[in-house]
């Protein structure tokens, strides 16, 4: 096992065929997962809208450096699509964008 680095994920992706009471549940939940829920946490914060339509998921994946972004990307992935799946809402089209926060360059103000 190599060097550890942490990632941030956004796993971007639309629902797809939501029957009526994933709609229900997703609509009675809508303020819950909003503008402010968007956080990266290690289980993951779903954000979206009422149209239900698109959505996103914000993760932290501790992942070997060696695997690079690629790997951190399917890892995320694959924890939202259980995620979804145990929460019975139908998705499609998932894709992400990972950041490696310890390989990252931070520039101060001088």
């Amino acid at each position: 096992m190599g060097t550890q680095h942490t990632y941030r994920v956004i796993v971007r992706g639309t629902f797809d065929g939501l029957g009526d009471e994933s709609r229900a549940r997703l609509l009675a939940e809508v303020e819950e997962h909003g503008m402010s829920a968007m956080r990266f946490t290690d289980e993951g914060s779903l954000t979206y809208d009422r149209n239900l339509k698109h959505f996103s998921y914000r993760l932290i994946v501790l992942s070997d450096a060696a695997d690079g972004d690629e790997m951190a990307g399917a890892i995320a992935e694959d924890r939202v699509e259980a995620a979804l799946k145990e929460l019975g809402h139908g998705f499609r089209d998932l894709r992400s964008t990972v950041t490696d926060m310890d390989t990252m360059k931070i520039n101060y103000k001088r």
